[in-house]
């Protein structure tokens, strides 16, 4: 069993950055493929930031690509959101997963472990 906590979420004002920190309890993330999804208000989850087992690769959805930067650091167990030039769309709750796989899953349904999510907030 893999326990996900994040934290970093705030408040920010447009243009403003923030970093993401999720850590893993009782397990070793090496063996996982790691990804940030993000919920706004009346909206579905989607898909954010995605890195592999080992971070060489990493992969973005459109919305946020020159924007954030997932990185990992394995030996502490942690992924982290670096997250610049924010604007009040990117307001949502963020989480971050686990897939039982070395190479990056995009689907919510493909991961196995999920954060509590953390919030984060846009103003213009």
């Amino acid at each position: 069993q893999v326990q996900l906590v994040e934290s970093g979420g705030g408040s920010v004002q447009a243009g403003g950055s923030l970093r993401l920190s999720c850590v893993a309890l009782g397990r070793t993330l090496s063996s996982y493929a790691m990804a940030w999804f993000r919920q706004a208000p009346g909206k579905e989850r989607e898909f954010a930031a995605a890195i592999n087992w080992s971070g060489r690769s990493t992969d973005y959805a459109d919305f946020v690509k020159g924007r954030f930067t997932i990185s990992r650091d394995n030996a502490k167990n942690t992924v982290y959101l670096q997250m610049n030039s924010l604007k009040p769309e990117d307001t949502a709750v963020y989480y971050c997963a686990a897939a039982s796989s070395y190479g990056m899953r995009y689907r919510a349904s493909m991961h196995d472990y999920w954060g509590q999510g953390t919030q984060v907030t846009v103003s213009s």
